[in-house]
């Protein structure tokens, strides 16, 4: 398992497997399928979007069964591991008002989107403007999650909105990673109901093999991977997982 010095997790919305992948409305997305690993059978946890979020973050959806907000957990996650091992941790939210906010919307923005923001054992200041994400990649922390707003985050916008953003925002990141021991993750939180949650996932960056993996991966199974690319313990259900292997070259 490669140990990667920056890893940035982009989470999407509310689309099945079937509706993304190979749609030519979004054609960043597909363009890492051909440059890095597709998870073929990746599925979300559950409905509606929070639990899923929570999932992927803290390897539980914390008794959450809906979009309510706000709430307030002490359990460990990946934030406070990472923090926990000396190193860091950032959650970068389109449309987000001001570093450390903890209003459960604002135009765009969506706080259930933002899973960190839940977890009192991490500062306010891990949560950030998207305009925050530096420009010299260099400085990005160990990991970071991504989330587009909801318009641009195929939630109420388009598929075509939600790549071109992508494309904007993450691109850069992506060519500089390849070359810099860095990987970008991108997935959906669930579908749209319609496929048995089946979701698109992609990885993409360093030691990335061009495959299609077909081994079954769900939130907690990447969070697993994520733990064990930073070399950290297996936290919740994600203990119950095994990282994602024979897609690193």
């Amino acid at each position: 398992m490669p140990r990667f010095a920056h890893i940035v997790v982009v989470v999407e919305e509310n689309h099945a497997y079937s509706e993304v992948i190979g749609n030519p409305a979004a054609p960043f997305i597909n363009g890492l399928v051909e440059s890095g690993t597709l998870l073929t059978r990746s599925y979300g946890i559950g409905h509606p979007s929070e639990p899923n979020y929570l999932a992927l973050f803290s390897g539980s959806t914390q008794g959450v069964t809906d979009d309510s907000c706000p709430h307030a957990f002490a359990t460990r996650n990946l934030g406070s591991q990472l923090r926990g091992h000396g190193l860091r941790f950032a959650g970068f939210a389109q449309s987000l008002p001001a570093t450390g906010y903890r209003g459960c919307y604002a135009g765009e923005y969506a706080r259930k989107h933002a899973p960190w923001t839940n977890f009192t054992n991490l500062p306010a200041r891990v949560g950030r403007p998207m305009q925050a994400f530096p420009a010299d990649y260099a400085r990005l922390p160990r990991v970071s999650f991504v989330i587009p707003d909801l318009i641009h985050d195929m939630h109420d916008g388009t598929i075509a909105q939600a790549d071109t953003w992508l494309h904007r925002h993450v691109g850069g990141y992506l060519r500089w990673a390849h070359m810099h021991n860095s990987l970008v993750v991108v997935t959906c939180d669930e579908d749209d109901t319609s496929a048995n949650n089946h979701i698109p996932g992609v990885l993409a960056g360093a030691h990335v093999r061009l495959l299609h993996y077909r081994g079954r991966v769900d939130h907690y199974r990447l969070l697993r991977t994520l733990e064990a690319a930073c070399g950290l313990p297996a936290i919740g259900r994600a203990a119950h997982r095994s990282p994602i292997t024979g897609i690193w070259s």
